[in-house]
């Protein structure tokens, strides 16, 4: 289990009203910051287990030609779903009937 990590807040900041430049040099707005805060969260919490609470669903990697990558994206796309979602689909669809 992941220790508990206390954060400590300051003070507001309008970045609408008040400059501040990323590493890049482009300005932070009050929505940039907030879509920065959003992914830095996705990336702490990560996705569901698949296996078991507080276990790590373990990965596999295929090399596939560039045709079927395109077709997957695509598929992923039209679906609103995720590749790895698709994959999985199929790969228990083609296990089933083996």
């Amino acid at each position: 289990m992941a220790p508990k990590v206390k954060y400590t807040f300051g003070p507001d900041i309008d970045l609408n009203k008040t400059i501040i430049r990323g590493k890049n040099g482009k300005r932070i707005t009050n929505k940039r910051a907030e879509k920065m805060a959003m992914e830095a969260i996705e990336k702490v919490l990560g996705r569901p287990s698949l296996t078991a609470a507080s276990v790590e669903s373990p990965q596999i990697k295929v090399r596939v030609p560039m045709n079927l990558k395109k077709a997957l994206d695509k598929e992923a796309k039209r679906r609103g779903e995720t590749k790895s979602v698709i994959v999985r689909e199929a790969l228990e669809k083609y296990l089933k009937s083996a």
